[in-house]
């Protein structure tokens, strides 16, 4: 069948910047669907969705120029109720016909598990795919994820922005459609300012070349490399290197049809404030990319994008500069200020701050957190002074200007203000890795006292969560108790630290004012570990290989992971399926049976040659890992519990384990019990099997 590429182009006043990603691939998306849905082929190849700030688009360089032929098959009424006694058609199957549009003996008959019946079958050709682009279209259109729609002149139709012009061509032709009152045509649009007015297309081909030669990029990719290449030009001419983070880069890059750098400056009295709070306002107030030292210091200069190749970028250039000195100005005045208070003296406000209701003010949590954080730092290998202070400081800055005025600075001030206030590194650094990690991408606290504050800290605030009752549910978590067991976690995890999970939980659930009746500690751990299936299962941990590390005894969570690599690599080994199905019958035997279970293995009383085999391969299999379990080297137990194997499966084959002799079946009961004990040190591996 005849192909031809395909184009269609939404033209708009300029869209939201953080949306436009997002409807862009649910514009392309809608568009692929409506294809297939009408059975349109067409080759997808390195398509991807093409857009601007004031403009979607969906470029496809193979579509069928008509639809196959369409096959219909409607069921009519059964026999029985079709035909009266004498043969005539009843008004059911006559009604049935004339839906159809034809004679009833003109209906085929077919058979189901219900007996027979009249069937309609029809073939129509397929219509031409530029007489159904419109409804195409209008479906994507209409499933698109649209944040605010907007109504524009007295139409009664809404869109993201208002629409000015659609192209939509299949190779030469142009569609008869028209989309929110706007006819499609062959006609785009340039830059509007550098190039305005309309371009005529010829084919969609030209679609991409042409758009460009009118000063617009219209793939994302193009336009993004080139503004991190200009980005980085600029500031290399100014002997630094730019911070180019990922959320602005996107930012600006729905921001722009032709991306023009422009180097900026400011005054370098501002570098006094912390640099946090310039590079915060620089890049989610005004889009613009700091450049820093060598050493990742900021300097005075910067980088902003223009949207248009100026013929006076100095003109620009003060205009960008300008609007950020009043920002910066707040911001030193503001970091001054709280300088002159003190970070101590801010502290005193936060008895009158409430925390939560039924868990007091935050005076109240830093008090909680301070008594955890010195009773963990000497099982942490930290001074527990240091933990205490750090804790009694670490939510002073809440109570600060700099805070109020850049919620995002929380902590990051906190540590500039106790470095001015003359406290030592350590402790100035714990009071912003308390916070960390902020997110799942950010990494733990790097200090042994920060990751004991941020370890206090989540303690508190889980128990805390849990004894008020604000136990998520659905998607509401209004205390974050999601990302802070996963934080806790984390910090446990990736610092290697050896602590009972349920234990702490104890500790800080007895230092709340408040507790539900229906809630216990043990809940706050488990729903720690709720959070631990999707951090492993991303790690390539299976859920069957998470439980039988759950329902086994573990000292930490770092055993945990010790317990659950091994199981990931056992589980590869041809051994693991076969051993895991023995020890779920070992354990079905025995939680089963009826009769007593000896104390202890009695070697008189083993009979068989198996029985004798068995026992010594166990015990020298205990010996033997007895070390390795002790080192948690998990990987030599599994390894060496797999030359069970053989034993186990001789011992099934030629022991009849319910003998009749009760003390011979109670001593083989004592040897499979001893078997299963072995088999789960690591983990209960009946869990791995299928």
């Amino acid at each position: 069948m005849k192909t031809q590429p395909l184009l269609i182009e939404l033209g708009t006043e300029e869209l939201p910047v953080k949306a436009l990603p997002v409807l862009a691939q649910a514009f392309f998306d809608g568009v692929l669907a409506g294809l297939e849905k009408r059975g349109i082929a067409f080759v997808r190849g390195n398509a991807k969705p093409l857009y601007t700030p004031r403009r979607l688009a969906v470029l496809l360089s193979d579509v069928a120029s008509q639809q196959p032929e369409q096959k219909s098959e409607v069921l009519g009424p059964y026999l029985n109720i079709a035909l009266d006694a004498e043969g005539k058609p009843t008004k059911a199957l006559e009604g049935f016909a004339a839906k159809a549009g034809i004679d009833w003996q003109q209906l085929e008959r077919t058979t189901d598990g219900k007996g027979e019946r009249f069937v309609h079958r029809a073939v129509k050709p397929g219509v031409a795919t530029v007489d159904i682009l419109g409804e195409i279209v209008q479906e994507a259109i209409a499933a698109m994820p649209i944040p605010k729609p907007m109504r524009w002149g007295a139409h009664p139709y809404a869109f993201a922005r208002p629409v000015h012009w659609l192209v939509l061509m299949l190779g030469h032709d142009v569609a008869p459609a028209s989309v929110f009152g706007v006819t499609a045509g062959n006609r785009s649009r340039g830059h509007r300012f550098m190039q305005p007015g309309d371009i005529t297309l010829d084919s969609p081909t030209q679609y991409v070349e042409a758009l460009q030669h009118a000063f617009v990029l219209v793939d994302p990719d193009t336009r993004r490399a080139r503004i991190v290449e200009q980005v980085n030009q600029a500031a290399t001419e100014v002997g630094g290197r730019a911070r180019i983070d990922a959320d602005n880069l996107e930012q600006v890059n729905g921001l722009v049809e032709w991306p023009s750098p422009i180097r900026c400056a400011f005054e370098p009295a501002f570098l006094a404030v912390p640099q946090e709070a310039l590079i915060e306002t620089m890049e989610t107030n005004q889009k613009y990319f700091p450049v820093l030292d060598r050493d990742g210091k900021l300097t005075e200069h910067f980088i902003g994008i223009a949207n248009i190749e100026s013929k006076a970028p100095d003109e620009v250039r003060k205009g960008y500069e300008r609007v950020i000195r009043p920002r910066f100005s707040d911001a030193k005045f503001f970091f001054d200020e709280d300088l002159k208070q003190g970070l101590v003296a801010m502290g005193d406000g936060l008895k009158s701050v409430t925390y939560q209701a039924k868990l007091g003010s935050v005076a109240d949590k830093v008090e909680r957190v301070a008594s955890l954080a010195s009773a963990l730092a000497p099982v942490l290998g930290v001074d527990a002074d240091a933990a205490a202070k750090a804790a009694r400081l670490a939510k002073n800055d809440l109570q600060s200007r700099m805070v109020n005025e850049f919620p995002e600075l929380q902590g990051i001030a906190g540590r500039h203000y106790a470095a001015a206030q003359g406290e030592t590194g350590d402790i100035a650094a714990a009071l912003d890795e308390i916070y960390m990690p902020r997110n799942a991408a950010d990494d733990i606290a790097p200090s042994k006292l920060g990751q004991t504050l941020a370890i206090a800290e989540r303690f508190d605030t889980l128990a805390g969560g849990f004894a008020a009752g604000l136990k998520p549910t659905g998607n509401k978590d209004p205390f974050a108790l999601r990302r802070n067991a996963l934080g806790l976690a984390r910090t446990l995890l990736e610092g290697g630290h050896d602590l009972l999970p349920n234990e702490w939980f104890e500790r800080a659930w007895a230092l709340q004012p408040s507790h539900v009746a229906d809630v216990h500690p043990f809940d706050v751990t488990q729903f720690l570990y709720d959070r631990l299936r999707a951090y492993f299962a991303e790690k390539g941990a299976t859920p069957q290989q998470f439980e039988s590390v759950m329902n086994v005894v573990h000292d930490s969570l770092p055993d945990f992971a010790a317990r659950l690599d091994a199981v990931k690599g056992f589980a590869r080994s041809a051994d693991a399926e076969a051993l895991a199905a023995a020890n779920k019958r070992i354990r079905n035997i025995l939680r089963k049976s009826e009769a007593d279970i000896a104390a202890k293995i009695d070697t008189a009383l083993l009979v068989e040659p198996a029985e004798h085999a068995l026992h010594a391969a166990l015990q020298s299999t205990l010996y033997d890992t007895r070390a390795a379990l002790a080192a948690r080297d998990y990987s030599a137990v599994l390894s060496r519990l797999a030359q069970l194997r053989a034993p186990v499966d001789t011992f099934f084959n030629d022991v009849m384990v319910n003998a009749d002799d009760v003390a011979v079946r109670g001593n083989r009961l004592a040897l499979l019990n001893a078997l299963a004990g072995a088999l789960g040190s690591v983990a209960a591996i009946e869990h791995l099997s299928v």
